[in-house]
């Protein structure tokens, strides 16, 4: 085992794996359609991934009141995110778990790739191990556990199966690219962007890059596959409180949040 299967999703190197997840994510049709007509992702996307990244690192680390703190959440975002099928529109719905089931595989895989391009292929028992553990993502929430694929090569043929007919539409294409070329954004947002969107590109399916109009040649994927080894070289050798930072920091924050509401509702507190 290279570390604890718990530790991976600590690791800060994970944020360069979330365009890749987010734009899987948005070529699902129903969800492309769902995020365009509810969310302000494009316009806050800081926010939007730090409320995504909060949520799992409550779940994977968090205490029980951290964990209903952030189910709280997502579910009172997702309520609005609904609409029946009609003459304009196939419909959406945040709720329904073949989507939740989508999301939780796009972290799931994406979280894997990353980590084997740091640490090279997982041995047997920690795969296994970080297969199980990604499962609480969706079953957290409303997708039954029954429907996380029973091991991780049931996994990878329902992934397959999945990207072999997923074609972004319309509307994921049009959140997707708000997002790799941001304009109304902070312009530390806007600086790390390029050498963002040039990984982002890079991790996703050809047909992907394609659809989201990133171009891609020979010589973008010599220059990928550099980018990598070199990270790969360099990111296990930062200190720890530096590759954690992150999750430490939204970690910190949600539990400020949760001590001004017990201050706020002391009753609510203590029968939490």
């Amino acid at each position: 085992m290279v570390q604890g299967v718990a530790d991976y999703r600590a690791e800060g190197i994970m944020l360069a794996g979330a365009g890749r997840a987010i734009l899987l994510q948005l070529a699902n049709p129903a969800i492309g359609r769902g995020v365009a007509a509810h969310s302000t992702f494009t316009q806050r996307p800081v926010n939007r991934l730090k409320g995504t990244l909060t949520y799992v690192y409550a779940i994977t680390y968090g205490n029980d009141e951290q964990v209903r703190e952030v189910r709280r959440r997502v579910n009172r975002a997702h309520v609005p995110v609904r609409r029946s099928a009609d003459g304009t529109s196939a419909g959406y719905n945040a709720f329904d778990p073949e989507l939740q089931l989508w999301v939780a595989a796009t972290l799931y895989d994406t979280a894997l790739t990353i980590i084997e391009k740091i640490h090279g292929p997982l041995d047997d028992k920690t795969a296994d191990a970080m297969y199980q553990d990604y499962a609480r993502i969706g079953t957290a929430l409303q997708l039954p556990p029954g429907m996380w694929p029973e091991d991780r090569a049931a996994f990878r043929r329902y992934w397959d199966g999945q990207l072999s007919a997923l074609r972004a539409e319309e509307e994921g294409v049009r959140v997707g690219r708000g997002l790799l070329f941001p304009r109304h954004t902070a312009l530390w947002y806007r600086a790390i962007m390029p050498p963002a969107r040039f990984l982002t590109a890079g991790l996703l399916p050809a047909q992907l890059r394609t659809d989201y109009g990133l171009a891609w040649s020979d010589r973008h994927q010599r220059r990928y596959d550099r980018s990598w080894r070199v990270i790969a070289v360099a990111y296990p050798k930062l200190p720890r409180g530096i590759r954690h930072w992150f999750k430490d920091y939204c970690l910190a924050e949600l539990e400020k949040d949760l001590r001004r509401n017990r201050a706020a509702n002391p009753r609510q507190g203590i029968s939490a």
